[in-house]
């Protein structure tokens, strides 16, 4: 297997060797002449070296730090637990991931069903991580080296780092830092903490300096929070939320609040005996800092262990892709976008991104076509406050819900001028747009944006996201009124007719969100028969931890307002609400 050189087109590279991916096994390690590690990582996806999946940045940034990192992935947690003793202990840390996903997510469907496949393994295949993949790979680890720090990060630690509701068991939980036993939570993107976090070991582990850190959370005792900063909140326990729904709808206004300030405040959770602690996290990444992330020497290719093994989905999807952000400012209530990865978006330098599009155009098996030029939301790069200053007071969820802030620059002339760079790229046929478009974000530049998109960015269907046509589901669901949408219907088909284009405008919906009745979803489905779309892009709410929508699911009320909201419960309701979009089909 051979690829190009990264930077110019047409140039040959050495072949890769197994060596060039991190090391997954004893073999690989002493093939590196290493006698010990100094981090080992457990992950529930498969390894993929590449940018878009978080073990692959997190161990390139381990490595360029000096570190001596090996990856385990999907290790077997029902056997004699080999694959946990293999590597033996590490000098520093053990880190866990669940993965790319939620495992929860991952696992079953909107109605609780369990899935038969699995995107994030080899050959697709299901049964390779467990439910709770934090807690069960950490408690595991905890088992075989109970004096080892257990780190644990991604999307599953993060969105469970404190008290959150559980639609799988119907429940509450406490932080997963309480169920795993782990030493320390990194919540949000890595790059940033992961390389603190290793400068700070370099005496070895240092458990007290890494509390010190800004973006970890860990358990404290109580003489522990009055060393925390005067300005910290202190949240409802565990317990309290337990008996009252509403003190747990009152901590997520507070945490969410928090988590859209630029200087955001400790959060202080008491559960049992001890204290969750919450340090704010990091500003923004900068630009110089993202690109360095995105330079790490990834090979872009999944680890050799998985050859013969058939492809693995999620890595087809975006082999050929280019993420050009972090970061969303749109405040849905259903996402955990915001929750993660933040609400102020950090964009890529013009020059590292054409310099992965190089490389994608000369890995094999590149035909010439990007499959996606975007990020959490495809028209975001390079948005944000006019005036910092201002933004610096604000705390707003959304920058453009109910209506876009006068402070935003959503100019899309970077965009537009990033894409036909991209597109005058030596071997770039053409460059799609897969993610999702904010179309409440175009009203400023008279129609440029879409005209630029649907002519040369679009291969017959563009994807929009209206998620719903009645106005109140809509408030609380913070997407824009529908009429938007009508517009963004008629615009679209006028410039496909003066283009001479039959493209099609694909729209998403959801069903059975929180505020959602059946009449809504028969509402749904008249008005969209009236517009002659067939729906295909739908899908049954999944209340995930840490989003307005999941809370509002199990209060039964917004907890901004303390509004009653009806909420369709039972399995029953869910399919009877998701099969009003395929009534087109019965007829």
């Amino acid at each position: 297997m051979t690829v190009h050189d990264t930077h110019t087109p047409g140039r040959k590279a050495p072949a890769y060797k197994p060596a060039d991916w991190l090391p997954t096994s004893l073999k690989e390690v002493r093939a590196r002449g290493w006698d010990e590690l100094d981090v080992i990582l457990f992950s529930g996806d498969a390894y993929i070296d590449h940018p878009s999946f978080g073990a692959a940045v997190i161990g390139r940034l381990l490595e360029a730090e000096g570190l001596r990192v090996a990856i385990v992935p999907q290790p077997n947690w029902k056997d004699d637990l080999r694959d946990f003793r293999k590597l033996g202990r590490p000098r520093l840390f053990f880190g866990v991931s669940g993965g790319a996903m939620d495992s929860m997510v991952n696992h079953y469907t909107a109605n609780k069903r369990l899935r038969s496949d699995d995107a994030y393994t080899a050959g697709g295949k299901a049964g390779f991580r467990p439910d709770y993949v934090v807690t069960v790979y950490t408690r595991i680890l905890k088992q075989l080296y109970p004096d080892t720090p257990v780190i644990i990060g991604g999307i599953e630690a993060s969105l469970r780092r404190t008290t959150h509701y559980d639609y799988w068991s119907d429940s509450l939980k406490p932080s997963v830092l309480v169920e795993s036993g782990a030493d320390l939570l990194i919540y949000g993107m890595g790059d940033k903490t992961m390389p603190e976090i290793a400068r700070a070991m370099r005496g070895g582990y240092n458990l007290n300096l890494l509390r010190k850190l800004p973006q970890v959370a860990f358990l404290a005792a109580r003489k522990q929070i009055e060393t925390l900063p005067e300005n910290r909140i202190m949240l409802h326990s565990f317990e309290r939320c337990l008996k009252d729904k509403k003190a747990f709808g009152e901590n997520f206004v507070r945490i969410e609040t928090e988590s859209n300030r630029m200087q955001a405040a400790t959060l202080v959770e008491p559960v049992g005996d001890r204290f969750v602690v919450v340090n704010p996290p990091y500003p923004s990444i900068s630009e110089t800092d993202l690109d360095r992330s995105f330079a790490l020497p990834y090979t872009r290719l999944p680890h050799p262990r998985y050859n013969g093994k058939g492809d693995i989905p999620a890595y087809e999807m975006i082999k050929f892709s280019v993420n050009l952000h972090r970061g969303c400012f749109g405040g849905c209530s259903f996402c955990t976008i915001s929750a993660h990865q933040g609400k102020f978006v950090s964009s890529r330098s013009e020059e590292s991104i054409l310099r992965e599009v190089c490389q994608i155009a000369a890995m094999p098996g590149f035909k010439g076509y990007l499959s996606d030029l975007g990020g959490p939301s495809a028209n975001m790069y390079r948005m944000k406050g006019k005036n910092q200053a201002l933004c610096a007071k604000c705390s707003r969820p959304s920058c453009i819900h109910p209506s876009v802030c006068r402070n935003l620059d959503n100019s899309h002339r970077p965009l537009i001028d990033l894409y036909r760079k991209v597109s005058a790229v030596k071997g770039i046929k053409k460059a799609f747009i897969g993610s999702g478009i904010r179309y409440d974000l175009f009203e400023q530049d008279g129609g440029a944006y879409l005209r630029e998109v649907i002519r040369n960015h679009v291969s017959g269907r563009l994807k929009v996201a209206p998620e719903h046509t009645e106005e109140h589901v809509l408030k609380l669901m913070r997407k824009p009124p529908f009429d938007r949408f009508r517009e963004l219907n008629a615009q679209f088909n006028r410039i496909c007719s003066e283009e001479g284009l039959n493209y099609q405008l694909i729209p998403y919906f959801i069903s059975s969100h929180p505020g959602c009745t059946e009449m809504d979803m028969r509402h749904l489905a008249d008005e969209t028969r009236r517009l002659h779309f067939r729906l295909e892009q739908v899908q049954d709410l999944t209340p995930t931890p840490m989003t307005l929508s999941s809370v509002m699911f199990y209060t039964g009320e917004n907890p901004y307002t303390g509004e009653k909201v009806y909420v369709a419960r039972s399995q029953e309701e869910k399919r009877r609400q998701k099969s009003y979009f395929f009534g087109w089909k019965k007829r």
